[in-house]
């Protein structure tokens, strides 16, 4: 049986125009090289699974490639190329700072840094997770940063920014990483299946970005899970159920429930989902969530704001129509309100219970007034 390589690591980006959702700062590294206004030290900050040490090494590459493309892209065929892509290269080191903290860590990186390259312009160092050096480290590490020999650069990556010291901040270039759309995390997902043999439903594929949170390397270990799941045929339905989200089916179905006169279905498939083993505070924040979408949909400048699959968003266009702008900010407020007050009620499905029942009276108060306004 042959290795299995995850998603993660066998679709890890190798060029800077396949890096996914950094266009700004992949051009702006690439115009460093291009000009040779190459910084000694950078920090490339950002939430977990955005790119950041995906960037550091392909720009460590493409420092020392011999034979740039013009694009200043890393040609992968030179030998500088080939020896970083086989982990063997003499001019490109990696440091994890958080099992390497230490004084004495940092200690061994200066001594090593008075060595010039081999074969290569520049000696490249990758530090990984650097919020996590201590004090003394950090200190150790500033005259090196501020003063290093011509050959040396520095990349450094945190997903903690906060927690590096400002004498070191005002020593690099900082590069804010963002957060990966839903709709890149879909497109590369689908450019994933399509290379693996999967068929994947989008409305599917909507689902696992949005769990992602912003984090591609978090979408294409939960596509690799549900690929085990379903063998290489992911439906929403398995979607749903392997990773234990809620239907969005239900939310359009209390939201119609819940603005008619008659509120005990609501109740009666609050239960159900309650029954089925979902969170209710998950259920209580995605009602939120989903007023939140109607309101959105109901204006055509706002409509651009929905990250989701066509089908849904069509149907989210559907009921907005049918339902009163007012009341829709009224009822995103009350499940607001019971999503934060849930830790803190004693009794937290009465807390939900009332929720429901106060947007339904709110509807049917204004319901009530418009009636009486025509006589």
């Amino acid at each position: 049986m042959d290795n299995f390589i995850v998603s993660a690591r066998k679709y890890r980006p190798s060029t800077f125009n396949s890096v996914v959702g950094q266009e700004s700062i992949t051009a702006t590294l690439k115009n460093a090289i291009k000009t040779g206004q190459v910084a000694q030290a950078f920090l490339f900050c950002g939430p977990r699974g955005v790119g950041k040490t995906t960037c550091a090494r392909i720009f460590a590459k493409a420092l020392n490639c011999q034979n740039l493309t013009e694009d200043c892209e890393p040609c992968n065929e030179c030998e500088s190329c080939r020896s970083f892509n086989n982990s063997a290269s003499f001019n490109v080191f990696e440091l994890d700072a958080a099992s390497n903290n230490s004084v004495e860590d940092i200690r061994a990186l200066v001594e090593q840094v008075r060595i010039a390259p081999q074969g290569a312009k520049y000696k490249v160092y990758i530090i990984d997770e650097v919020h996590m050096l201590s004090g003394s480290a950090f200190n150790a590490f500033l005259k090196t940063l501020e003063e290093p020999p011509a050959y040396a650069k520095f990349i450094m990556a945190t997903t903690e920014k906060h927690k590096i010291i400002p004498t070191i901040l005002s020593r690099c270039q900082v590069y804010d990483f963002k957060r990966i759309n839903e709709k890149d995390i879909v497109n590369h997902l689908k450019y994933v299946a399509q290379q693996e043999g999967v068929s994947a439903e989008e409305e599917a594929l909507h689902v696992v970005a949005d769990k992602a949170d912003g984090a591609l390397r978090d979408a294409l270990s939960i596509f690799d899970q549900l690929v085990s799941f379903t063998g290489k045929n992911i439906t929403y339905k398995a979607t749903i159920e392997n990773l234990n989200v809620l239907d969005v089916d239900n939310y359009f179905k209390i939201t119609d429930f819940l603005f008619s006169d008659d509120c005990s279905q609501a109740l009666l498939l609050l239960d159900d989902i309650i029954a089925k083993g979902f969170e209710p505070q998950h259920f209580i924040s995605g009602l939120a969530a989903h007023f939140r979408n109607l309101l959105m949909a109901k204006t055509p400048a706002t409509v651009q704001l929905l990250e989701m699959s066509d089908t849904i968003k069509g149907q989210l266009l559907q009921q907005a129509q049918r339902v009163d702008k007012q009341l829709l900010l009224r009822a995103m407020d009350l499940a607001n309100q019971c999503d934060f007050n849930y830790k803190m009620a004693n009794n937290k499905r009465l807390s939900m219970e009332l929720c429901l029942l106060q947007i339904n009276a709110n509807y049917l108060f204004k319901k009530a007034r418009q009636s009486q306004e025509r006589k």
